[in-house]
């Protein structure tokens, strides 16, 4: 929740790689107070909302994003106070792109007239693989809309129409296409280097079925 810069794919003129900071900070947050309680639901954004009309996230369904990213971690919960972290990534894609949406928001850190870049990471139903594992929480049931390779041009074209938008919100990764295995929590005190991603032996781990 330290809203992160993070390098994204827009397309101005052409693709490029720029560094916009995640979690976008919607009209109705009008005061610091606001933001520091409530911006963190700003992070994700439901895939279903962004066709759907009146929502912040339809309004601005033509400023797309890619971000790439080499993995992330999600939480299977394996009995009532036990819950089991994983990573999961692409395996032979070592950097791969999850749909995002882009927006300017009004600074409350500095000058509140200030308009930064900022970026929601998509989310949709969670394919038969990630059902399993993310089982549990506020949003269970949920996954990073990850795209494939053939549809990261278009995804941030300009003139992309909304036929062409639902195409691809409705893609689901399917569970081939990604590698997984538990690791230690990374809500507790750790190195911030590659020892995250260490495999951990679980005592009584139930298989995943796909």
């Amino acid at each position: 929740m330290s809203y992160p810069a993070w390098p994204v794919v827009v397309d101005h003129n052409g693709a490029r790689l720029e560094e916009f900071t995640w979690g976008p900070i919607p009209a109705m947050l009008n005061s610091p107070e606001k933001v520091k309680k409530q911006r963190q639901y700003y992070l994700n954004a439901r895939s279903e909302k962004v066709l759907e009309k009146n929502t912040m996230w339809s309004k601005i369904r033509h400023q797309r994003c890619l971000i790439p990213s080499t993995g992330f971690f999600e939480y299977r919960e394996v009995g009532l106070k036990s819950k089991v972290c994983y990573t999961i990534n692409q395996g032979a894609n070592k950097v791969f792109f999850i749909a995002g949406l882009w927006a300017l928001s009004n600074s409350w850190d500095t000058d509140k007239s200030e308009k930064i870049p900022t970026f929601t990471l998509l989310t949709r139903e969670a394919n038969p693989l990630l059902k399993q594992i993310h089982n549990a929480g506020e949003n269970p049931g949920r996954m990073p809309l990850m795209l494939t390779e053939d549809m990261l041009a278009t995804w941030i074209r300009p003139d992309l129409d909304d036929a062409g938008i639902k195409e691809i919100l409705d893609f689901s990764m399917p569970p081939d296409n990604l590698e997984y295995w538990p690791v230690n929590s990374v809500r507790k005190r750790h190195e911030d280097d590659e020892s995250v991603l260490q495999r951990v032996e679980v005592e009584g781990l139930p298989p995943i079925e796909v």
